[in-house]
């Protein structure tokens, strides 16, 4: 019996059940402690980015509906990276002005995140962004095409997460620490700093097919 913390999962066998054009699920068989053998269901994901649009003390929220809640949600202006090798600063600029009409001089990186790692591997790297000018939003579509859009105080999107009101763990996430940063008990890092977290093997195998630029297109 190996010291717990220091055993090796090895993967034995991987399979892929399933494939759609923003996800796939694959099964992995594990060496699990003791000699044994597990099987995980792993949802596999591009990886998004979301940002917390910061103005004279109040955040840029969004309404959307969530059809697996089927409920419209209070959220932070996001999106999947879907666009092969594109930096994540480069596409939390693009949603944020398709998603708010916004788009800011002064970026930092929040916080980076593992929505749900029991199952799955999307992270998402969340961005604080400063000094905010309007831009042309474009044309919406879809879910988006429903969308509506919030200036909220800080405070009262704490508030809000506190009354169980937003209940998006990235807004969660970015609401809460983007309140330490700029109450100054905490530092946002550089814009540029690494994300060993960005999942790959989604976009490896799509690559690998010939898909591209565009990642969501099925090969």
């Amino acid at each position: 019996m190996t010291t717990p913390g220091t055993h090796q999962f090895d993967v034995l066998d991987s399979e892929l059940l399933h494939e759609s054009p923003i996800l796939a699920l694959r099964r992995d068989t594990l060496a699990m402690p003791g000699g044994g053998t597990g099987r995980r269901e792993i949802v596999e994901h591009f990886g998004a980015v979301a940002v917390v649009a910061e103005r004279d003390g109040e955040i840029a929220l969004v309404r959307q509906y969530r059809h697996s809640v089927q409920d419209r949600l209070w959220e932070l202006p996001a999106g999947i990276l879907d666009i092969d090798g594109e930096d994540e600063h480069v596409t939390a600029r693009r949603e944020l002005a398709e998603e708010a009409g916004l788009a800011a001089d002064r970026w930092e990186v929040l916080c980076d995140l593992v929505t749900s790692p029991g199952f799955c591997e999307e992270t998402v790297r969340v961005y604080l962004a400063r000094d905010l000018h309007e831009v042309d939003r474009g044309e919406a579509e879809h879910e988006e095409a429903d969308m509506t859009f919030s200036w909220t105080p800080l405070e009262e999107a704490r508030a809000m997460v506190l009354r169980g009101e937003i209940i998006n763990s990235i807004a969660i996430a970015g609401i809460m620490t983007a309140a330490e940063v700029l109450a100054g008990r905490g530092e946002a890092r550089p814009v540029d700093t690494p994300n060993p977290w960005r999942p790959q093997a989604l976009a490896a195998r799509r690559r690998a097919a010939g898909v591209g630029p565009d990642l969501k297109k099925m090969p």
